[in-house]
């Protein structure tokens, strides 16, 4: 059993979103209660409310990101209640990816190709 940084009872509804808002953290940033530092949106599974979303702290390790006991699959109101300053980005389309930088502030990742 996890212990979450934040109880069920003091999530608060920050977000309106209108379709899927079933989204993928790590333990880094729910259980450590770390700021997110990396996100990004990917097409979701047709099958499952799912936004596309995943977040990061941002330095986790291969070996970490691929232990399934280190994430879970959450709703997005629940990270925004860990992190509100990844609000204004949730709108963003399939395949944009934000880090933040050495000033805290979200950087939208450019592709090689852009």
């Amino acid at each position: 059993m996890k212990n979450f940084k934040i109880k069920k009872e003091e999530i608060k509804k920050l977000i309106d979103i209108k379709g899927p808002t079933g989204c993928i953290a790590t333990d880094r940033i729910t259980v450590e209660g770390k700021k997110i530092g990396y996100m990004y949106k990917e097409e979701g599974y047709g099958m499952f409310p799912d936004s596309g979303w995943r977040f990061f702290e941002g330095n986790e390790d291969e070996e970490y990101i691929n232990n399934p006991e280190n994430s879970a699959i959450y709703d997005l109101n629940t990270i925004c209640n860990y992190d509100p300053e990844i609000i204004p980005y949730l709108d963003s389309e399939v395949g944009t990816a934000f880090y933040r930088d050495e000033n805290g502030k979200f950087i939208k990742e450019h592709k090689d190709d852009e």
